[in-house]
């Protein structure tokens, strides 16, 4: 029998995503996996409420309560080894790893980006800012990227991608929350699919998805 993939999702805000994971767990589109803890590096974050509601241990690691990263990497590593975490889901996370916690989870970090990286990404780019970029350039598609996680912000290995047209009239709310709908819901509940299916094989920079196993 394969084993339950136990699944720590990191928040720091509404926690969208966060429901999007746990029903598609509740429904069986996710396969045998399970959310262990949600760790927000917000004491007030919604999805904490979302975490609580659906019986999920939820705590608050915040990095400017330590005074030295180390010692934010080395609270983090902890809180993910004892709920036995098999798989890290940034979602809207918005506190940047250390080189430990890379480094202890290869190619078991994934985040899910609002744009379609390598465009408007990296240090700085999270909340509306991918929006406004977007709209300050004109692009006529936007969108939606999974990626495992490295060092550098966004600058992992691209697992997944999923364009969303860019309207005339949008603001950057309208965009946002199309995107979030249309392609963040669409392509992070598969994405940790494939990666429970253990479907998802890492040569360098690339990902490739192999076919299911039938047997």
């Amino acid at each position: 029998m394969k084993k339950t993939i136990n699944i720590a999702v990191l928040v720091s805000g509404g926690g969208t995503n966060l429901q999007n994971i746990i029903d598609g767990i509740a429904d069986g589109t996710l396969g045998r996996c399970r959310v262990a803890v949600v760790i927000s590096s917000r004491p007030r974050a919604y999805a904490l409420e979302r975490a609580k509601a659906a019986g999920i241990d939820g705590i608050c690691i915040q990095r400017k309560k330590f005074a030295d990263p180390a010692d934010f990497d080395a609270a983090l590593l902890d809180a993910l080894a004892r709920y036995n975490s098999d798989l890290v889901v940034t979602a809207g996370y918005l506190t940047i790893f250390g080189q430990p916690v890379v480094d202890a989870y290869p190619n078991r970090i994934i985040n899910i980006h609002p744009s379609l990286i390598p465009q408007f990404c990296g240090k700085g780019f999270y909340g509306l800012t991918p929006h406004e970029r977007a709209l300050e350039y004109g692009v006529k598609l936007s969108g939606a990227t999974t990626h495992f996680v490295s060092l550098e912000a966004d600058a992992g290995p691209i697992i997944m991608q999923k364009a969303v047209e860019v309207l005339a009239g949008d603001t950057p709310e309208t965009l946002q929350r199309r995107i979030m709908e249309e392609a963040e819901s669409v392509i992070l509940p598969r994405t940790i699919k494939l990666f429970c299916e253990r479907r998802l094989r890492v040569d360098g920079r690339i990902v490739t998805v192999l076919p299911p196993d039938n047997k």
